[in-house]
C-alpha cells in the first residue's frame, strides 16, 4: 500500500502545534488560479513519487522525539491530502496507533462520510474557504463550493479542533461584501471554530516554470499588514470569530 508525495518536511512549525513533519500528498480536485504548489495538482509529474506506506510510516517513527518534547506531531497536506483517501487513512491509523498527534490541512473537497473514520483521529484540521460565493469559487478554482460549505459545517460539529483558513487575495475575495458573507458563514455554521487569513504570496511562481505552466495572473496581489489586522478585527468584533496564527 502506499501513494504519491512530494516531500516530508521535517521540523516545520507553521501547520500545527510544537515542531512537526508535514507531508505532503499528491493531487487535488481543485484548480486554483493562485495555487502556491502547482505540482501538487496531479499524483504524477516530474516533482512527485510514489512511497509506500511502511516507508513514511518509519521515516516519520525516526523524527518522533521531536515531537514529544515540543507537542508537535504530523500534518497531511499537499497537494490536497484528501484526494487518496485510501493512502491517507493507512497512515493515519498506523500513526495514530503509534500516539503520534495528528494535523489535516483540507480545501474541503471530499467525500465525507468515507473520511469521517480519518477525520476523527485527528487533532486539529485546517480548512479552506476560499471563497463564500459558489459561481466565483468556481470561476477561480473550477469547482463549485457546495460541498466544501457542508463539510465545512459537517467537520465544526465532530467536537475536534477546526482552523478556517481564509487565503486572502485581491482581485478574489477581499471586498467588504465577500468577507462579510464569509464572516457570517463561519461564525452561524462553524461555531466555535477559529480563523486564519492567509496573505496572498507568489514564492511558488517558478515551479509553474519548470513544469511548462502558466503562472498565476498578475493582477492577484497581497493584501498590507493593516488590511490583514483589520479584517481580523471586523471578524472578531463583529461577528465573534476567535483569530489565530500559525505562520
Amino acid at each position: 500500500m502506499g501513494g504519491y508525495i512530494m516531500q516530508l518536511q521535517n521540523f516545520s512549525v507553521n501547520d500545527g502545534d510544537g515542531i512537526r513533519t508535514t507531508i505532503f500528498m499528491a493531487g487535488c480536485p481543485l484548480r486554483c488560479a493562485w495555487c502556491a504548489n502547482p505540482e501538487g495538482q496531479t499524483c504524477r509529474n516530474a516533482m512527485t513519487h510514489w512511497a509506500e506506506t511502511s516507508e513514511v510510516v518509519q521515516k516519520i517513527r525516526q523524527q518522533e522525539i521531536f515531537y514529544r518534547y515540543s507537542g508537535g506531531g504530523v500534518t497531511f497536506s499537499g497537494g490536497e491530502a484528501t484526494a487518496q483517501p485510501q493512502f491517507l487513512a493507512e497512515m493515519a491509523d498506523a500513526l495514530y496507533d503509534d500516539g503520534i498527534s495528528l494535523t489535516l490541512e483540507t480545501c474541503g473537497q471530499f467525500d465525507f462520510d468515507s473520511l469521517r473514520p480519518v477525520l476523527q483521529k485527528m487533532d486539529l484540521i485546517f480548512m479552506d474557504l476560499k471563497h463564500p460565493d459558489s459561481e466565483a469559487h468556481r470561476r477561480f478554482t473550477g469547482v463549485g463550493n457546495e460541498t466544501i460549505l457542508q463539510n465545512l459545517q459537517k467537520t465544526a460539529a465532530l467536537d475536534i479542533p477546526l482552523v478556517v483558513r481564509i487565503p486572502m487575495i485581491a482581485g478574489v475575495n477581499t471586498d467588504a461584501s465577500t468577507l462579510h458573507k464569509a464572516f457570517a458563514f463561519i461564525s452561524t455554521s462553524c461555531p466555535g471554530a477559529q480563523l486564519e487569513l492567509l496573505p496572498y504570496h507568489r514564492y511558488g511562481e517558478t515551479k509553474y516554470d519548470a513544469l511548462g505552466l502558466p503562472r498565476p495572473p498578475a493582477a492577484f496581489a497581497a493584501p498590507t499588514k493593516a488590511q490583514l489586522s483589520g479584517w481580523e478585527q471586523l471578524a472578531a468584533q463583529e461577528y465573534g470569530i476567535k483569530v489565530t496564527s500559525y505562520k
